[in-house]
């Protein structure tokens, strides 16, 4: 199936109207007023049905019109929403997420397991409602549920209508009898279109005797009144008495539903709202333009009413159906604004973009590097000035592809809620940070690592509420995601406020697998890093979630290989917190250029803190130590020059450049500072992919390679090595 582009709009906007039926799902069992919410997903949800229609698509219309029809009847307050509800709702939410995706793979007819589980929900939807299968007005398919009734009518008189019919409300002018109009002649023509199954006449306008005028008319009519006949038709009828009389003509129960229905159905234009009603047919032209006029007058008193007052005061039509032209004139202006504040753009047009940037930087750097060789002052300032240009250039470019972390957090309000129902904990989802933003092809990646770190404290972390309460917890546990940025990097935060970690039995596990010996004296941080071992596991059976080994150091593998960092900690009876670390972007990034001998390297300039000479004396004292003292500070380094073996003899004068990470403090000892560079970061091939200190490479002006330095790598290097030193000189 070739999926043209009107069809491929529709389903990455159906994936972005289903993101959001679930996001609010999940707080609408919170939130006190539920109506505003519940109108956002009825209308998520008639949007992805009608469209499902214009393309075909009948099997999304059909299911979604029972979701749509279940919607309704929680609109209007006819079935209260219950946690057995909303999951269904979720379900449904995810089966009209799976015929979608069913589509965009081009197949043409559903399989049985999508029809049989679209069944299924279907009955489930159908038993919640009336129990009767409603037809699907755009398939013909016996799909949902039908609709809710709406509240009964009320008369202009304050009493309610009593049956499924028409309600006219009749006054008659009092010049009706001299102008030659005789009321029952109306009223016998009104016959003509259907059956007047009641009327009341009304002789409360009747004045005393001496003051009553024989050519005058006094009298009103309340008219119960049976047919199928639209509201314009009925109105045609008095006509000739409108301008002197007072008629008000309100609508049987049904007539409301198909009101609302229409106003939904009707094209995503901006319309007024007076046209919105006249539209869908509850209320009529005439009627509007007396509305008009009355706001007019009131305008003229220096009063101001909104015309939806008016027509709800006056008679012409009901709050409901006023209600959901507004809404329907809110949504279609949403709309609006959204499109004119965003452009939809392919996400590889945005990676050639960036790509042809990264080309530009070096372009640029080797423009910049043979205009200093030619000493044309004129010519090196405007070099200058254009790779100022192209510095703009790049950040625009890169801040494109930032994205807001939130929307990757609160996929996890869903699996936090289903996982503890599954688990039996009750469990409050925590989000801060999440206006937090980073690279989106990072936001891609970190994904499922975060999914892992939300399961295992979960599952692993936070207790059974009788064994909080046993412990004097709260019986509801706390899960927190907190993201914040950090030294050029984000750091997300994953913790809770479980039992913590076991460490006795961390390390009975590990002995058994051979990952350590029992001889073996760790600290409890190194036996709380056990976790991240290939295989390791403390659960004692395979569930669903976890005990067969694999997930912990799954995480961190994917974390690395993102340039990334995980660690944690972790207090008995307190709770559990995975701190990850990752770079804000994989495409470019500012460098600080540093030589030792004739090879070059980049340190991430958000990492270095400083510059500081290795002096005479720091050299004398680090002779047999790899530490200096830094204004009264202990700096553990590591030279460049022996760690990747560069050759050539050490100048008489070395510098260090002084790095950060993670409230860690390190030296890197080279032979020359070179200044800032853009570095396009360009990756490694897998025969380096091994090689320790090292995340990528990057072309300088000149043409030639240089290595970016993995200053997180290094930095645990150098603990690593002052450990070392520190085991041995004990």
């Amino acid at each position: 199936m070739d999926l043209d582009s009107a069809l491929l709009t529709y389903i990455a906007e159906g994936r972005e109207l289903l993101e959001e039926m679930e996001d609010i799902l999940l707080r609408l069992e919170h939130e006190e007023d539920k109506q505003e919410s519940l109108n956002a997903i009825f209308r998520a949800a008639h949007t992805i049905k009608g469209s499902a229609g214009l393309f075909g698509l009948d099997d999304i219309v059909a299911f979604t019109h029972g979701v749509e029809s279940l919607l309704d009847q929680m609109r209007e307050g006819t079935m209260v929403l219950k946690p057995t509800i909303t999951t269904l709702l979720l379900s449904s939410r995810d089966h009209i997420s799976d015929l979608i995706d069913y589509v965009e793979a081009g197949g043409n007819k559903i399989t049985d397991t999508l029809r049989e589980k679209g069944d299924e929900l279907t009955q489930q939807l159908n038993d919640l409602g009336v129990g009767v299968n409603q037809t699907a007005p755009e398939t013909g398919v016996q799909k949902g549920l039908a609709p809710a009734p709406t509240e009964t009518v009320s008369r202009v008189s304050g009493s309610h209508a009593e049956s499924d019919n028409w309600h006219i409300s009749l006054r008659f002018g009092p010049s009706s009898l001299c102008d030659g109009m005789d009321p029952l002649s109306f009223l016998r023509y009104l016959g003509t279109l259907g059956e007047i199954v009641n009327i009341k006449t009304l002789d409360d306008g009747i004045p005393p005797a001496e003051d009553m005028d024989s050519e005058a008319c006094y009298l009103g009519f309340e008219v119960n009144f049976k047919s199928n006949a639209d509201k314009q038709t009925i109105e045609n009828v008095f006509d000739f008495i409108r301008e002197e009389s007072l008629v008000r003509i309100l609508p049987p129960r049904s007539e409301l539903a198909d009101y609302i229905a229409h106003i939904h159905e009707l094209p995503e234009e901006d319309m007024r709202l007076g046209e919105i009603l006249v539209r869908s047919g509850s209320l009529t032209q005439l009627e509007l333009d007396e509305a008009l006029r009355q706001q007019s007058a009131l305008q003229a008193q220096e009063t101001s009413l909104p015309l939806g007052n008016i027509v709800v005061e006056s008679g012409m039509t009901t709050q409901t159906v006023l209600d959901a032209a507004v809404a329907k004139q809110s949504q279609v202006r949403e709309g609006k604004s959204k499109e004119a504040q965003s452009v939809r753009v392919d996400a590889e047009k945005l990676d050639e973009l960036i790509n042809l940037v990264g080309e530009l930087v070096i372009a640029g750097a080797g423009s910049a590097l043979n205009a200093m060789t030619t000493g044309n002052n004129v010519l090196i300032e405007s070099v200058s000035i254009l790779n100022g240009l192209v510095e703009e250039v790049r950040d625009s470019a890169l801040r494109l592809r930032m994205v807001q972390i939130g929307a990757t957090f609160n996929r996890f309000q869903r699996v936090v809620r289903d996982v503890s129902q599954e688990l039996g904990k009750e469990i409050d989802l925590i989000i801060t940070g999440a206006e937090t933003e980073l690279d989106k092809t990072v936001i891609e990646k970190i994904g499922d690592p975060l999914m892992h770190l939300v399961r295992n404290s979960i599952d692993h972390g936070i207790e059974s509420p009788d064994l909080r309460q046993a412990q004097g917890k709260t019986s509801s546990g706390t899960l927190r995601l907190n993201a914040y940025h950090d030294s050029g990097s984000i750091v997300i935060e994953v913790s809770d406020d479980g039992a913590g970690l076991n460490r006795d039995r961390i390390q009975q596990k590990a002995i058994e697998k051979e990952l350590i010996t029992a001889e073996q004296q760790l600290e409890d941080q190194e036996i709380y890093n056990l976790i991240f071992e290939p295989g390791f596991s403390t659960a004692d059976a395979v569930t669903n979630l976890s005990g067969r080994g694999v997930g912990m150091d799954v995480v961190k593998r994917n974390i690395e290989a993102l340039r990334g960092s995980v660690e944690l900690t972790s207090v008995p009876g307190k709770g559990t917190t995975f701190r990850v670390r990752m770079p804000l972007t994989l495409a470019i990034i500012d460098g600080f250029l540093v030589g030792v001998d004739k090879s070059s390297f980049v340190v991430p300039l958000d990492m270095v803190l400083e510059c500081v000479e290795l002096n005479q004396t720091n050299r004398e004292d680090s002779v047999d130590r790899n530490y200096i003292n830094l204004r009264g500070e202990v700096l553990p380094f590591i030279r460049l020059r022996e760690l990747y073996m560069a050759g050539g003899v050490a100048p008489r004068r070395e510098n260090v450049v002084v790095v950060q990470y993670g409230g860690n403090k390190a030296g890197l000892v080279v032979d020359h500072l070179l200044g800032e560079f853009q570095t396009v970061i360009k990756p490694l091939g897998n025969i380096f992919r091994h090689v320790k200190g090292v995340s990528g490479s990057t072309i300088l002006g000149n043409g030639a390679v240089a290595l970016i330095l993995d200053v997180p790598g290094l930095v645990q290097e150098v603990a690593s090595m002052e450990m070392r030193a520190m085991n041995s000189a004990a």
